[in-house]
């Protein structure tokens, strides 16, 4: 993976005064963690924007902070309510000799189940991401899950049954659900049985009748 590089610079500016920074197209930001004090930077918004829209918990990232590199994880960001524009970040300095924590997104293998393609199954997701712990260069942005063994309706994946590469540790209960295959929803089968019924039992309307009783 390509790495992330964002230039930063320390500012004096904080409170109420930041809105003037960004008004200039800068974003600020908080750096503090390993290896620094909790430290106002600012960041160019429209790079960071661009940058930041595509990273995750357990992205790595790289703050040049005036010519000295950070690695970090962003661990809080906030948008404004109306355009989503960020208009605050903050960064955990990490040591890359300590494991740490992220939160990592699942995301279900792009294939059909054959509890799927043979019964009709739903495919039911139980959580959308797990914590993980390793060391910073062994971070993943996301575990795969294999869902080709999902034969039969009621199969489960359960976070134990997860592959993920060495040196990561899935914090989560390993008997945590993280997806099942199900019967088709009950509610659509009891809709296609009114239907079926209301047309068995209707009677048809002889407008013949209606006209001489008239």
């Amino acid at each position: 993976m390509e790495s992330i590089v964002l230039d930063a610079n320390r500012r004096d500016v904080i409170g109420k005064q930041v809105k003037a920074l960004r008004r200039e197209g800068k974003l600020p930001a908080v750096i503090y963690g390993h290896g620094i004090k909790p430290t106002a930077i600012t960041l160019d918004a429209r790079e960071a924007n661009r940058v930041l829209s595509g990273v995750g918990a357990s992205t790595l990232i790289t703050i040049d902070l005036e010519g000295e590199p950070y690695s970090v994880l962003v661990r809080d960001r906030q948008q404004h309510v109306l355009h989503r524009q960020l208009i605050h970040v903050d960064f955990q300095a990490l040591s890359m000799s300590e494991k740490v924590r992220a939160s990592v997104a699942l995301i279900l293998k792009d294939e059909e189940a054959p509890a799927v393609s043979d019964y009709g199954a739903m495919i039911i997701t139980g959580v959308e991401s797990l914590e993980i712990e390793c060391l910073p260069l062994d971070l993943i942005d996301r575990i795969v899950v294999d869902i080709s063994g999902l034969e039969s309706i009621g199969d489960i994946i359960l976070v134990k049954d997860l592959t993920v590469p060495d040196g990561i540790t899935i914090l989560d209960d390993p008997e945590t659900m993280v997806v099942v295959a199900t019967a088709p929803a009950a509610e659509e089968e009891e809709e296609a049985e009114e239907v079926d019924e209301f047309e068995e039992g209707a009677e048809p309307e002889v407008i013949g009748e209606e006209q001489e009783e008239e």
